[in-house]
């Protein structure tokens, strides 16, 4: 009996033995981020959170008609075919684009994107009476394309979309137009919250598979991406919202995740002797302070916004960031060969500062005393509150200002960006330290033409510039390069002259990564390609 057991035993171990083992399934590849946003951005197809969350929330999943080159960092990025394969001009009427769009494009959720889907969803942004009207969604978009008049199905590849005044860089405003599967909204009972929670279908690289609200937002790949030759290498990425340096920091230094946007600068020497790759680079940003020209403000005196930028110590700040930033002393940078030629090139100059503080009625006794609303994080903000703080100090002992603040989270500082001169949300501010884009002439347009003060655009300041109208009048109609460039040039020219902001500094966009994070390109762009990283 015994030897019968022990027979049987060596003859199962055997079969076991010879049997062929079953394949084992490779876990996923999954990327960790850690966002600055003190949320999950929104996941209906056209996410809140500024950039950041188009960055993270946006073209990864929802595409324009036109989309950002993101392959290299040795440029700016320029635009590329997206569900649009082309793009032109209406030689009889250069208010009118004609966008053609690419055929056999399917959204996450199988169906077809099409004329009339992209009809509805720019009735979903442009239109409040249409059954499918987003009203957040709405302004965000409205906010970034403030040109839009009218559109129109010319034919099942044919959009046509006519603007409101020539405007030549307008499909640099048509790439934040993102498109959402209609059935989405279908499914959800035409209820945008509930589209929020299933979630969204686009028609990008990545999908949204799975969403904890105020927690995290898990992105898949998209193995039937429409463009063969982008389908993701990773399968899976994990975003969660940490609004706190440190906070980030300590994450990645523990392996909770792989990559954080805008590490600690005094802790970027570390984390290299520890073996993590920091990544920099020259890109279009902007941080200041947005400065009330109108109402009672008493920024209103173009000597007061000239003599602020003379006060700034901009060395001192980039001290402060452990040299992840760069002095700005204009909208664009000083090296960009746009930039003009204005009169004024800001440096730290007190004297000067003081003694045009003093032509407008400030000194000693009578000091300039103003208050600018800030956020404690947010997108591209790098770390508003030592750096605001440095600023209160700076300009106390400089010039004598007396600088206070109203502090709040990111998306009510993005929302007091749409409002009135004495709006109840500002609480007595008449600056806001909203960092900025400044990539193209599209975004010059909405911050400072006249024609876009709140609510049609980002011209929060109410500047007023006749010179930078004309200028940019030109650069509407030009029809070469040459004419453009002048024109924007002369523009630029007016924005330093005439500040409607304080200029302080250039971000180097910093991040740091676990070194098993390969092949990610830092492009000059507030966007980053999620396509080509890998993890070894």
């Amino acid at each position: 009996m015994n030897f019968r057991l022990r027979t049987l035993g060596l003859g199962l171990a055997a079969a076991l033995l010879a049997a062929p083992v079953p394949a084992q399934t490779p876990a996923p590849r999954t990327l960790r981020i850690a966002m600055t946003a003190a949320d999950v951005p929104t996941t209906t197809g056209m996410p809140n959170n500024g950039f950041e969350g188009m960055r993270f929330l946006g073209f990864p999943i929802f595409e324009g008609l036109a989309l950002w080159d993101l392959s290299t960092a040795d440029r700016m990025a320029t635009l590329r075919p997206g569900l649009a394969e082309s793009w032109r001009q209406d030689p009889a009427d250069p208010q009118t684009w004609l966008f053609t769009l690419r055929e056999g494009v399917k959204f996450h959720d199988g169906t077809a994107f099409n004329a009339d889907a992209v009809i509805w969803n720019l009735e979903r942004y442009f239109n409040n009476a249409s059954p499918q009207f987003d009203s957040a969604g709405g302004a965000i978009t409205r906010g970034r394309v403030p040109l839009m008049e009218s559109y129109r199905k010319v034919d099942d590849r044919t959009i046509a979309i006519r603007t409101n005044r020539p405007a030549s860089y307008f499909p640099y405003m048509a790439v934040y137009i993102l498109f959402t599967s209609p059935q989405s909204f279908e499914t959800a009972g035409r209820d945008w919250a509930r589209v929020a929670t299933l979630p969204a279908a686009g028609t990008g690289p990545f999908r949204i598979t799975r969403f904890v609200p105020r927690t995290s937002v898990e992105l898949s790949k998209n193995a039937d991406y429409w463009d063969r030759a982008r389908v993701p290498r990773l399968d899976r990425i994990l975003l969660l919202p940490m609004p706190e340096a440190t906070t980030r920091l300590a994450a990645l230094r523990s392996g909770q995740v792989d990559w954080i946007e805008v590490p600690p600068p005094d802790a970027i020497a570390s984390l290299r002797t520890a073996g993590f790759n920091i990544t920099t680079g020259s890109y279009p940003h902007v941080w200041p302070y947005l400065m009330q020209t109108g109402g009672n403000s008493p920024l209103a005196d173009v000597r007061v916004r000239q003599a602020l930028n003379y006060c700034v110590d901009r060395a001192g700040m980039v001290e402060l960031l452990n040299g992840t930033a760069e002095p700005s002393v204009g909208w664009l940078k000083a090296s960009d060969p746009n930039f003009g030629t204005p009169e004024n090139r800001y440096t730290f100059d007190a004297a000067r500062g003081r003694r045009l503080l003093a032509e407008a009625g400030y000194n000693a006794q009578r000091p300039l005393a103003f208050k600018v609303m800030i956020s404690t994080s947010g997108s591209g903000q790098m770390l508003p509150l030592p750096m605001n703080e440095f600023l209160q100090q700076n300009l106390r002992e400089a010039c004598g200002v007396n600088l206070t603040f109203e502090v709040t989270e990111w998306n009510t500082l993005l929302n007091a960006t749409r409002t009135a001169p004495g709006a109840a949300i500002l609480q007595g501010s008449v600056g806001l330290n909203v960092s900025s884009p400044s990539s193209d002439a599209a975004v010059m347009a909405r911050y400072f033409l006249q024609a876009f003060v709140p609510p049609n655009g980002f011209n929060w300041p109410q500047w007023n510039d006749p010179q930078f109208e004309a200028a940019f009048s030109q650069l509407e109609r030009a029809t070469t390069e040459a004419e453009f460039n002048a024109a924007y040039a002369a523009a630029h020219t007016r924005l330093v002259d005439n500040p409607p902001w304080l200029y302080i500094v250039h971000d180097l966009n910093p991040r740091a990564m676990h070194r098993r994070v390969r092949n990610f390109i830092s492009p000059q762009s507030w966007f980053v390609d999620l396509v080509p990283i890998d993890l070894q």
